[in-house]
């Protein structure tokens, strides 16, 4: 009789429990991506007459902003402004464009049309075929485009 008992109160334990995980409802959505904008108003930026921009937004409590910044300025020229938009320092840039994950290096045309991206660490390989594709398409073996 004992063991009857005590099946019949684990069993409406068991019950209680599974009532309340399913009235608790859905789990939160997991975030699948970033926030990379599409366009940017290039007057926004330094040197807006450059034919090219790469943007590289960071954060200065960022432990790999540095460097992906440092391998970004490798790409300054007459032709293409590399500008760094700290959070910090900038942060109206960062709420207009939304940017929500630093480091964030974005390769912008003359328009301001956002042609390549790279979110979090890249190396100066990646970020030299990036801005050599979007300027001549074709010009790279794949995988050196949008990251």
């Amino acid at each position: 009789m004992d063991r009857l008992l005590l099946l019949v109160v684990v069993a409406t334990a068991a019950s209680a429990v599974a009532a309340l995980l399913q009235r608790r409802g859905p789990d939160a959505p997991v975030r699948t991506g970033w926030t990379v904008p599409g366009q940017l108003d290039r007057a926004d930026f330094a040197r807006p007459e450059t034919p090219w921009l790469v943007a590289v937004f960071t954060s200065a409590t960022c432990q790999s902003c540095a460097g992906v910044l440092e391998r970004a300025f490798l790409l300054e020229s007459s032709e293409v402004a590399v500008v760094e938009v700290e959070v910090g320092i900038d942060a109206a840039v960062h709420d207009r464009y939304q940017i929500d994950a630093v480091p964030l290096v974005v390769i912008a045309d003359a328009r301001g049309v956002t042609r390549a991206h790279h979110l979090g660490q890249v190396s100066a390989t990646h970020l030299w075929g990036s801005l050599a594709e979007v300027r001549e398409p074709g010009s790279t073996p794949e995988g050196c485009g949008d990251h």
